[in-house]
């Protein structure tokens, strides 16, 4: 009976736990991914609507008009 790897990661405690591992770090990826992607494109439509110099002065704290 020979043990392969795809047989030792689904059945062995340590495999179970690398595939738990495994998956949680490709989740957070990809969640980390999506919520940059949307901060991203929402200040890109901010920037858009408001202008790069309106935002500059309203973040300074200052109107120069």
């Amino acid at each position: 009976m020979e043990n392969t790897p795809l047989q030792a990661l689904f059945t062995s405690d340590i495999g179970l736990l690398s595939l738990f591992t495994i998956v949680f770090i490709c989740g957070m990826a990809g969640y980390l991914f999506w919520f940059v992607r949307r901060n991203v494109l929402n200040a890109e439509a901010s920037e858009r609507t408001t202008g790069p110099d309106d935002q500059t002065a309203q973040s300074n704290g200052s109107s120069i008009r």
